[in-house]
């Protein structure tokens, strides 16, 4: 685990799984659907318990004014700030690693309580950087 920074606010527009885990895959078949894989953007899974239950929603970065409304997309902003991460490698080889990552990170303290437990798809490797924010 080592500690990130996002230096200024991210504003993504998602689409929500329609259950956790299952419809993980889904929520990003209907994502990249509407805006194919490209190198040029971010994409994210952004999870976290809502009424007593884990709500995903998986998102890319409004690149454009008007990018959320033209996909007809809600939006949400991944705030700047210090987070306690860690990049697990080869995903699609086991299911379960992404989950076993946040299990470690949310064990961590001073976690910021209205956080998101955040994937960051930065490249097209097979990796993801598992992200939590820490209270500020």
């Amino acid at each position: 685990m080592k500690a990130d920074k996002i230096e200024k606010d991210i504003k993504i527009f998602y689409v929500t799984a329609k259950s956790f885990p299952d419809g993980i895959q889904d929520a990003h078949d209907r994502l990249h659907t509407m805006v194919p894989f490209s190198k040029e953007r971010k994409y994210f899974g952004i999870s976290r318990p809502e009424n007593g239950k884990i709500i995903y929603r998986v998102g890319t970065e409004e690149t454009f004014a008007g990018e959320s409304e033209k996909y007809q997309c809600d939006t949400l902003i991944i705030k700047s700030g210090n987070y306690v991460s860690t990049v697990v490698e080869d995903f699609r080889k086991d299911k379960t690693s992404i989950s076993k990552a946040f299990e470690e990170l949310l064990k961590q303290p001073n976690l910021d309580p209205e956080g998101y437990c955040v994937e960051w798809y930065a490249n097209d490797k097979e990796e993801v950087k598992c992200m939590i924010r820490l209270n500020q």
